[in-house]
């Protein structure tokens, strides 16, 4: 090989399932450029499986940018088709497996896991160029005509198991309203007991009765906020004494924390027990706090008075439950069930909320 027209990175040299491998570091500049995908000339047979989703890049580049001297990112992994040659800095045996990687400047590159990271790299460079010199390590495998390529990303993804949303929020350190999200939690004794930080759906015989992502997506709803949206010290306020004034305000909590009902006989014969109540509730704790003051609490208050039971289906049915008794959680349902409520409550409803209410009474009356 001609090191004069060549890649070259240190590296580390692995072996599996017999077959060498080696480890890479990349400067980011580099990446864009290596790792060209157009996906006209990526083989058909790896087209469907490495469609970039352009709507994922922008929040992972904001995330490069806006923590550059604390962000972190996984190693991309790549098939080479192409001449490579391996130097040693030593041939002692401690030493050996390190060394200088030498890829020509006519191999092709497919990437096998990353191809999203490496997008954002390349937004992130144009945004910020000095991150250019910072490097990405990058698992090589050896492909000649990437004929195993297919099979590589299909074995890297076969084992993988995403995090949960909730296991996501417990986790996130950056965004405010996952951290206000969870010392609400820790402050406020019934969600403290009986909230699951790991699960996003609960099994009939949990002991636990609420998800951290609903209490989440609750509070995305009561802000008006998207994930990732900074909030006020009012807002943090607001969530705090919500929450307080909710768990107060639903006499079947009460009697859980009074050991009167279980989490089990909650989830079997109320709504209260499951997201889409927490949700349809955020949405009219929003719309109290915009247009009620400190009245707010007031109104929330009256919760204490409705009937959350799942048999009251004059109320709640095709809203939380649908027509076979299963509670139904999506934004339509969730919707509705806020509709109920604020009917329940006194409240008026918008425009909007007019013309879905009117939609529903004319689908149930067919």
């Amino acid at each position: 090989m001609d090191f004069g027209f060549s890649y070259n990175f240190p590296a580390i040299k692995g072996v599996q399932a017999g077959q060498e491998y080696f480890i890479a570091m990349c400067p980011l500049r580099v990446i864009p450029k290596i790792f060209l995908f157009d996906e006209e000339e990526v083989p058909p047979d790896y087209r469907a499986q490495r469609i970039i989703n352009k709507n994922r890049i922008p929040e992972m580049t904001n995330y490069i940018v806006d923590n550059k001297d604390d962000y972190v990112f996984s190693s991309l992994t790549a098939s080479i088709d192409g001449e490579i040659e391996f130097t040693s800095v030593s041939e002692e045996a401690s030493l050996k497996d390190m060394g200088m990687l030498s890829i020509s400047l006519d191999s092709r590159f497919l990437i096998n896991d990353g191809q999203h990271r490496r997008a954002a790299i390349e937004e992130a460079l144009k945004l910020n160029p000095e991150l250019g010199s910072e490097t990405i390590s990058v698992v090589f495998f050896i492909d000649s005509g990437l004929k195993k390529s297919q099979q590589i990303f299909s074995d890297l993804n076969r084992h993988a198991v995403n995090t949960t949303s909730s296991i996501g929020i417990l986790y996130d350190h950056r965004d405010k309203l996952a951290i206000a999200t969870r010392a609400i939690i820790e402050k406020n004794t019934f969600l403290k007991r009986y909230t699951d930080r790991e699960k996003v759906s609960l099994s009939k015989n949990s002991p636990k009765i609420i998800a951290l992502n609903h209490i989440f997506n609750t509070n995305l709803k009561l802000l008006g906020v998207s994930k990732g949206d900074t909030i006020s010290d009012a807002d943090e306020k607001f969530l705090n004494d919500f929450w307080d004034l909710l768990t107060e305000s639903i006499n079947e909590w009460k009697q859980v924390m009074n050991r009167e009902l279980t989490p089990k006989e909650l989830r079997m014969n109320y709504i209260v027990g499951h997201g889409v109540f927490l949700e349809a509730v955020g949405i009219v704790g929003k719309e109290l706090r915009e247009t009620h003051g400190d009245s707010w609490k007031t109104v929330i208050s009256n919760l204490k008075n409705v009937d959350w039971s799942r048999t009251n289906t004059d109320c709640w049915e095709g809203r939380a439950i649908n027509h076979n008794g299963r509670v139904q959680k999506t934004s339509s349902t969730i919707k509705l069930t806020a509709i109920q409520i604020k009917k329940l409550l006194n409240l008026s409803l918008s425009k909007q909320e007019l013309q879905l209410e009117d939609q529903f009474k004319k689908g149930t009356s067919k």
